[in-house]
């Protein structure tokens, strides 16, 4: 074999080679470039408390919680809502609380609901706080087909 024809098959050797150590770390690269994805679960950082006030007819306090939807799908945002007297609680100070779900939170959309608290004592300036915010998106099969949460009544099961 001639010198010239015995350096293209080493050529041709070299660079299958290559492709067998390279290919696999280039697929490991690009399959790990992606953004990281936000994980169902905790999501304190999407609500936020816009009013706490004391209704004048029930004398109960209502807090507005507003939810802006930070992840990618659509999905639900299930709040606790806490009230109290004062923002820092005592060592064994907590106050009671309320759940609220926002469902249909379409991606980096704002949502709006009242969480209804106990009746709240005239002389006490309520303040409202939230304790705990979850998102759980949509399921997957809902989305396919258009379907989207019916209007519900509030968090205290009175008719709204």
């Amino acid at each position: 074999m001639s010198a010239l024809k015995w350096q293209g098959w080493l050529v041709a050797l070299v660079f299958v080679a290559g492709l067998l150590v390279f290919a696999p770390l280039g697929l490991y690269v690009w399959a790990g470039g992606r953004p990281a994805v936000r994980p169902a679960g905790a999501a304190p950082d999407d609500v936020r408390i816009t009013d706490c006030r004391i209704d004048p007819a029930s004398r109960r306090v209502v807090a507005s919680v507003e939810a802006v939807n930070g992840f990618p799908e659509p999905g639900a945002y299930v709040v606790t809502v806490e009230f109290r007297e004062q923002p820092v609680p005592g060592p064994a100070d907590r106050g009671p609380q309320v759940l609220v779900k926002i469902p249909g939170v379409a991606p980096a959309a704002t949502e709006r609901a009242d969480a209804v608290g106990p009746v709240w004592p005239p002389t006490a300036t309520p303040w409202c706080g939230i304790a705990e915010a979850e998102f759980a998106p949509d399921p997957p099969f809902a989305r396919s087909l258009g379907l989207r949460p019916r209007p519900h009544a509030s968090n205290a099961g009175e008719a709204g």
